[in-house]
């Protein structure tokens, strides 16, 4: 996907030409350039250089007289349903970026690119090559605000022929090496368990003590990594005329703590050396996902670290997060030991929450079959449930490989839409999957976000999870909280209440210190509730402790007209989530046992 071709070239250019404008605007080749008339084909070593060369040469420069065009080298019959939109306003939120992809098709993934420019790019798969060749023509060149889409078709690799088995020369055998396990990012194959469980410390450090952090020919960062067995990553090209920089160290939890100190420990000294600052801050970046769980009820676990550490601890605001930094900016102040301290228990509760999303996700993927959880963007900000991986910040990096927590992987960005592939569910017969209602109660104040200006929020949302959300009437004018109504799949509910969940959040209708949990109804056929309550109240209670959320089956309820009673679930999103779907498992086998009982089974004949 780094291969452009160069269009519009005078008949007197020369490969030489070309090789001379890349090295005056700094844009290294990976590759000799392949010249025809007219036009020529070149290589970069990966995306970003790609993207800058397009953004910094097409219809901008000009060669022996002729304004050169600059794309990507995609053949006709590749050109399938991925596109890249560039020049993205930094500050858009997803949920505008949703409303209007989803304007020219399904929408099946989405990745943001890791870039150095100052706007965003996302790279889009639609569910046919048809949708992407609209998206393109009507996205192209669209106005918002004083920025111009920029858009593309990319290689698609899934539309890439597979090509034909080598033959061998002796009667087609296969070599025997064929076959094997080949190296792969997700799999055990080929992939060091360090990568898989990466869980990188990222910390922000003031750009004057950058220099001093990597050394004289990078000697200091050099020995930081040796000493420290760990990788340092010191993003110095993002956000040029930046304050600060992030870094990111990949190790393991003794590592990246070790190497942390040796940071500030330097950068100390280059302050005292230089009368700089007096005290230096340790700034940790925190993926927002993960911050309600570090701060704790009312604040405790973070008033908890403070005291036992002797350091003061501040949070960035919400307000700071936008489609290029879900990040939020942890800064403890202290004696450099008293930080070192701080970083151990902060870093440990960041793991955990990330523990527990992950054992969260695999669940879902297990309860929902075929459904792609990593491509589900259920908070209104766009950002996914999962934390994305290492890199600059806010930025992803087009990889393939498993979950990670900060921003370079494509699985999590990549999922900012998330509906699954046509493939990716499949029903027996061919049937429409089940609809379900799940009733949710929200503060009362918090019904005007969710229904937006002239209710273009909670039409997007709709069709942005493909459910019907409805708004109850209040049941009087005290009331404290609005029921939802939400009907669809089991699919569209995920979507849809995880995009509720992360909408409250944002509004700030839940502090700082608060993680969003609210109340669910579904219903249940009264025949199933004392199944789902469970001998002596077993069932239940093993429901609360599997999934984290309160589970409420009220006593003396009357049934309605569809012979149905209430179950009350109380919890955090993916709590939530889990209870519901082991619910309606409950139920789901009480229906088949019941369709057994009333087909009456055939008691088997035993011979003699």
């Amino acid at each position: 996907m780094n291969k452009l071709y160069i269009g519009n070239l005078s008949p007197s250019v020369t490969a030489e030409d070309l090789k001379t404008l890349f090295g005056e605007r700094k844009l290294p080749l990976a590759g000799q350039v392949l010249l025809k008339s007219g036009y020529a084909f070149v290589d970069f070593p990966d995306q970003n250089w790609a993207i800058k060369a397009i953004e910094s040469l097409s219809g901008k420069v000009e060669l022996h007289g002729k304004v050169i065009e600059v794309d990507y080298s995609v053949p006709k019959k590749l050109r399938s349903r991925k596109i890249q939109i560039r020049n993205i306003p930094p500050h858009l939120q997803w949920e505008v970026l949703d409303g209007l992809l989803a304007e020219y098709g399904t929408v099946e993934n989405v990745e943001q690119v890791n870039t150095d420019t100052e706007t965003a790019v996302v790279n889009v798969t639609y569910a046919t090559k048809e949708q992407a060749k609209v998206a393109i023509e009507k996205l192209t060149g669209h106005q918002f605000e004083e920025y111009s889409f920029r858009v593309s078709y990319i290689l698609d690799v899934d539309a890439v022929p597979p090509s034909p088995a080598p033959r061998s020369r002796r009667g087609g055998r296969q070599s025997r090496d064929q076959g094997a396990p080949q190296p792969s990012f997700s799999g055990s194959t080929g992939a060091s368990r360090y990568k898989q469980h990466d869980f990188p410390l990222r910390m922000l450090v003031p750009t004057q003590f950058v220099g001093a952090i990597i050394g004289k020919e990078g000697l200091t960062i050099k020995n930081v990594t040796k000493q420290t067995q760990s990788k340092v990553d010191i993003h110095r090209k993002e956000n040029a005329g930046a304050a600060e920089k992030p870094i990111s160290i990949h190790s393991t939890a003794e590592g990246c703590s070790s190497a942390c100190c040796m940071i500030l420990e330097i950068m100390q000294k280059e302050a005292d050396e230089t009368k700089a600052a007096d005290e230096i801050p340790l700034k940790i970046l925190a993926h927002n996902s993960l911050v309600g769980r570090l701060i704790g009820k009312e604040g405790r676990n973070l008033k908890k670290i403070e005291q036992d550490t002797g350091t003061k601890i501040t949070i960035s605001s919400l307000q700071d997060l936008t489609i290029y930094n879900p990040e939020r900016t942890i800064t403890v102040k202290g004696s450099i030991g008293a930080c070192c301290k701080a970083e151990v228990e902060i870093m440990k509760k960041l793991r955990e929450g990330y523990e527990n999303d992950i054992a969260a996700i695999n669940q879902q993927t297990n309860l929902i079959p075929g459904l792609n959880v990593n491509a589900l963007g259920i908070f209104s900000t766009g950002l996914s449930v999962l934390p994305p991986a290492s890199g600059p910040r806010g930025a992803a990096m087009a990889t393939t490989t498993g979950y990670s927590p900060f921003l370079s992987h494509s699985s999590y960005l990549s999922g900012l839409y998330g509906i699954p592939p046509a493939n990716a569910v499949t029903h027996q017969h061919s049937q429409a999957p089940e609809q379900e209602v799940v009733y949710l109660f929200i503060p009362t104040q918090a019904v005007g976000a969710l229904i937006g200006k002239k209710g273009q929020h909670i039409k997007q949302l709709a069709r942005f999870a493909g459910a019907s959300i409805k708004i109850a009437p209040a049941e009087g004018p005290e009331a404290s909280e609005r029921m939802v109504i939400i009907t669809g799949p089991p699919e569209a509910q995920f979507k849809a209440q995880g995009r509720i969940f992360g909408k409250l959040k944002e509004e700030n209708f839940f502090s700082p210190k608060e993680e969003v949990k609210l109340e669910a109804h579904i219903k249940v056929p009264s025949s199933a509730a004392g199944r789902v309550i469970g001998k002596g109240g077993k069932t239940v209670n093993e429901l609360q402790n599997l999934t984290s959320a309160e589970v409420i089956v009220p006593r003396d309820q009357t049934p309605d007209e569809n012979d149905e009673v209430f179950v009350k679930i109380i919890g955090h999103f993916f709590a939530s989530q889990t209870a519901q779907r082991k619910i309606r498992e409950i139920v789901q086998q009480v229906k088949q046992q019941e369709q057994k009982h009333q087909q009456g089974t055939p008691t088997p004949h035993h011979s003699k």
